[in-house]
């Protein structure tokens, strides 16, 4: 069996499935729905119906975009990697609904689930028989459809019962969760895994998303701005509108240089949620609630929210004090709190110059 599962490139490991397939899920995700969401926020807003269709259409796409995403993490060959397009939509399309027919969250999830099983199932039959072109996408299609119907529902009920809770206990105890939300998500941005995944799995939004936006903020535009002295304006720019991720190497070598980005993470989530009641209340970016300042996305999340609200009469209008919170909590919060916990450290010796430089 090992030989087996070695010469079809099948590697059973929390790496292979809860980081390479996790991380390749979020880039399918941001390549449809993300996407999709920006184009129509933007077309809406400046009324071109074009753009509004197009975002449609790359949102509709969500589901294969992310089950092929998984298919080409694990290495899968191209009969799998084109049959999961089909598993992908099965799987988000039950997966957004719950074992009592209702509307659920666990989409994202379940094509995490469903397009790994289906993947590891086509390429173990690949290339085994005379007919490939035949079994390789019938065992896929029929592996992955038929765990669709099987299991995604309850994944849909458990994803969303428990987002529910998370959102349940941001609005009971807006204190403490945004502190809770605010640092976990934000970590679980720099770490080697998705946040963006998580959100969108657990359709985190509401105050709860807020403070995720809160976290995540903190980390990019934390360590962009602490490291700058390092990495100058390229640093400043791949790690405030890309990815903190980019420091987890430095973070193994030196795990103090992430207190100051954690601390402030654990001082802007609850800013956010009781002061500024910063909320992701757009369902459609879920998934942009664990994006930050990554291309803006977790900004134009929000701001598609306030969009939402208004026109469903929840909201009277988009104020002054919306900006304001969002402009502080995104951007200036982070900017000015990070290297300021930071000194301190730096004066002790725990932070030393050249720790935080990016290769």
């Amino acid at each position: 069996m090992k030989e087996f599962l070695k010469r079809k490139n099948i590697v059973i490991s929390a790496k292979r499935y809860g980081i390479d397939a996790l991380g390749a899920m979020a880039q399918g995700l941001f390549a449809s729905l993300l996407i999709g969401t920006i184009l129509n926020t933007l077309g809406t807003q400046l009324g071109i119906p074009a753009l509004s269709a197009c975002g449609g259409y790359a949102s509709a796409m969500s589901g294969p975009a992310m089950a092929i995403a998984i298919g080409y993490a694990l290495q899968a060959p191209p009969l799998v990697l084109f049959s999961l397009a089909t598993v992908g939509y099965a799987a988000n399309a039950l997966g957004s609904t719950t074992l009592s027919g209702g509307s659920g969250a666990g989409g994202p999830l379940a094509v995490l689930f469903i397009a790994v099983i289906a993947a590891e199932c086509g390429k173990a039959v690949s290339k085994e028989t005379k007919v490939d072109i035949l079994v390789t996408p019938l065992v896929t299609i029929l592996v992955g459809v038929g765990l669709s119907a099987l299991i995604a529902p309850a994944i849909g009920t458990a994803a969303s019962s428990v987002g529910s809770v998370i959102m349940w206990a941001t609005d009971l105890q807006p204190f403490l969760m945004g502190i809770v939300v605010s640092v976990v998500i934000g970590m679980a941005l720099t770490l080697p895994i998705s946040s963006a995944a998580i959100c969108a799995a657990l359709g985190l939004t509401g105050l709860a998303g807020g403070a995720a936006v809160a976290g995540c903020c903190a980390q990019m535009i934390g360590f962009a701005v602490m490291s700058f002295k390092e990495n100058k304006w390229g640093g400043l720019v791949s790690q405030g509108i890309g990815t903190s991720m980019l420091q987890m190497g430095n973070i193994v070598r030196n795990p103090r240089i992430w207190i100051p980005p954690i601390i402030t993470s654990a001082i802007t989530g609850p800013i956010a949620t009781c002061i500024f009641r910063l909320q992701m209340n757009d369902p459609a970016s879920a998934v942009a609630s664990g994006m930050g300042t990554c291309g803006l996305v977790g900004q134009i999340g929000v701001y598609a929210g306030w969009v939402s609200d208004v026109a469903a009469g929840t909201k009277a209008a988009i104020t002054a004090m919306d900006w304001i919170g969002l402009v502080l909590i995104s951007f200036v919060l982070p900017a000015v709190l990070t290297p300021l916990i930071a000194m301190p450290l730096r004066k002790a010796g725990w932070i030393k110059d050249g720790d935080m430089k990016l290769q």
